[in-house]
């Protein structure tokens, strides 16, 4: 084993133990019967489309390359991992990290409805994680907002000749606050402020979440760029047969 495959190992087992530890409270994710039924109702419709994309990229990527089935279902275990450790706030509320900006990186941002959706399914019935009535509002901020964003940033940084590292890092953390500043605006307008309407009462979600959701983001790109060594290190040929790899690297 080489020096920096040990050094990958020794880095996601401290952070393993660490994040395994921290005591659960209520999720972030919007909760069961939280939203207005309408609302629910308008953001599940809103997801479909992208939810059949996802489906289709992903039947296409497979049936082009079977070999990437690992790394896919690697990218939803992350997902699923991550976003299920909840950090309580110094607001009372309390945040957690997404996962999906590595997914997006890897796969493009339409398999990750996939992925995501199938997470919050799991979550919100194992783990009382979100809700199956809130499915369309969560998949919709966690798994379709975020996701684009994330591979915006990092196909822009590709453009900018930026440090791939660097672009793993950013597309991680800025694809994290995006998906919060997506669940602060829902919640916004099915709950708007009576004095200032959805704006001041987006500020005012905004505010309770960020104490926490800030210094999550940037822990979320520092993982996701481990995620990252760590596959290079050990699945290297994987990563080159979906692309994230040029040939003769």
């Amino acid at each position: 084993m080489t020096k920096r495959q040990k050094l990958t190992l020794s880095i996601v087992t401290a952070l393993s133990i660490v994040f395994g530890i921290v005591p659960t409270a209520s999720a972030m994710h919007i909760m069961e019967g939280y939203l207005p039924a309408m609302h629910s109702l308008v953001w599940g419709v809103i997801c479909v489309p992208f939810v059949v994309w996802g489906f289709i990229s992903i039947k296409k990527t497979l049936s082009e390359n079977r070999k990437a089935i690992t790394v896919l279902a690697m990218a939803g275990a992350f997902i699923f991992v991550i976003s299920s450790l909840k950090i309580p706030s110094v607001t009372g509320s309390c945040s957690h990290m997404t996962g999906t900006g590595l997914g997006a990186i890897l796969f493009g941002p339409a398999s990750v409805s996939i992925l995501g959706i199938i997470v919050l399914l799991f979550q919100a019935i194992l783990l009382a994680h979100g809700g199956l009535t809130t499915l369309g509002a969560n998949t919709f901020s966690m798994a379709i907002a975020g996701p684009f964003v994330s591979f915006g940033v990092y196909k822009l940084c590709e453009k900018l000749k930026v440090n791939k590292m660097v672009s793993v890092f950013l597309a991680a953390m800025i694809g994290d606050i995006f998906t919060y500043c997506v669940t602060s605006i829902q919640l916004a307008v099915a709950y708007p402020s009576e004095v200032g309407g959805v704006m001041a009462s987006a500020v005012k979600f905004l505010g309770v979440f960020a104490p926490t959701q800030l210094p999550l983001a940037i822990v979320e790109g520092i993982l996701t760029v481990v995620i990252v060594i760590g596959l290079e290190s050990f699945a290297k040929p994987e990563l080159r047969s979906i692309g994230f790899i040029k040939e003769g690297r």
